[in-house]
Parts: structure tokens; sequence; C-alpha cells
């Protein structure tokens, strides 16, 4: 079975570092916004979310992770989020939201690669 994820980002050139990077666990397509993620999660849910925590304009990473959590529709889905912000009270804002994971800017594709890889298998 084919593992679906999906990486949101508003950083385009972030998107393809993270999407090149997580190729080998399976089937990875992007968004650049929340409301992008949302249209394609309304036709399919992914394995693994990799959502940013400051997308810009729209909706926050953290209240779209809080939001897809709160949804019986992608409850169950694994959720990532990547942040330049690395305080305790960043993290722990995070995972309030229901992040599975947070993982702090700039990190290494193998640091990325591992820790997706042990949400896919969780």
């Amino acid at each position: 079975m084919t593992r679906r994820i999906l990486v949101v980002d508003d950083q385009p050139d972030l998107r393809l570092l993270i999407r090149m990077t997580l190729r080998a666990l399976g089937e990875v397509s992007q968004a650049a916004s929340a409301e992008a993620a949302q249209a394609a999660l309304a036709v399919s849910v992914p394995d693994l979310l990799v959502l940013d925590v400051w997308l810009g304009e729209g909706i926050s990473g953290l209240a779209f992770c809080r939001q897809l959590k709160d949804d019986p529709a992608t409850r169950g889905m694994k959720i990532m989020l990547l942040s330049a912000c690395g305080q305790q009270s960043d993290v722990a804002a995070g995972m309030a939201a229901g992040a599975d994971h947070y993982m702090v800017k700039p990190f290494s594709p193998e640091t990325l690669l591992d820790a997706a890889a042990g949400l896919l298998a969780g």
C-alpha cells in the first residue's frame, strides 16, 4: 500500500525540498495554503500532513491543525508541524493544537525523513 503525504507550506523552495526528501516514503503532493490543502483533503485524506505553522495569508497552521483534529474525517491523519519558532511554548502550542510531531526549522533532510517515517509507522 502506497503511503500518501501532503506538504503544506507557502515557500515553494521548501515545499520542493520536503517533497524530494519524502518521496522515498510514498506519494507526495503539495499545497501552498490551508485553503488549497482543504480542497485536496476533500478529495482524499493522506496518511501524513506536513504543515508549516506560518502560512502567510489566511488561516495559520496551528488553527488549521486544530480544525483537522476536531474533524472526524481527518482526525486519524498524522500531522507534523514545521516552524522556525522553537521555544518550548511554541512546541507546546503545536502539540496542544493536536500535532503528532513538531519540527523546528532549519532541519536536515535526514531528520525530516526519520520523523516522517516514524509517524507513518506508528
